[in-house]
């Protein structure tokens, strides 16, 4: 049986403790007075140009959207929203790219493993024969 020491910790509490000493390091009195004056200098994330589509993969990105704006939308904010856009139309461009990639019926999966180097196959031991067992002799 283990004995647990009172003074050892767990990892969840570890790195709780870890979290709370690097957030406590990082801000200092003076930082803290001016946290909100910075915050309102920063200026927003700019995000990348939006790849161009075409209407059609436009139409169902958006029609994408709009079905999880009508599931979920009372609970998303407006930024989280303006992601959801910008991620739906980054995953359409990739979509129109996998769908131009051209398969036949018959085209099986790619997750098998093929080898790169055949390795010679080593030769199964023969099974050597048993002796018979001799019979015992009668006097």
């Amino acid at each position: 049986m283990s004995t647990k020491n009172n003074s050892a910790i767990s990892r969840r509490e570890f790195a709780r403790r870890a979290v709370f000493v690097s957030a406590a390091a990082s801000l200092s009195p003076a930082d803290l007075l001016t946290a909100e004056s910075a915050a309102a200098t920063v200026p927003p994330l700019q995000t990348p140009s939006a790849p161009k589509l075409s209407a059609e993969s436009q139409a169902e990105a958006e029609s994408r959207i709009q079905v999880v704006f009508a599931q979920h939308g009372s609970r998303l904010s407006d930024a989280e929203k303006a992601d959801l856009r910008r991620l739906a139309n980054e995953g359409q461009a990739v979509l129109d790219r996998l769908r131009a990639f051209a398969t036949e019926n018959g085209d099986g999966p790619g997750l098998y493993l093929k080898p790169l180097i055949e390795r010679e196959k080593k030769p199964s031991p023969r099974p050597t024969p048993s002796k018979p067992a001799s019979k015992p002799k009668n006097s």
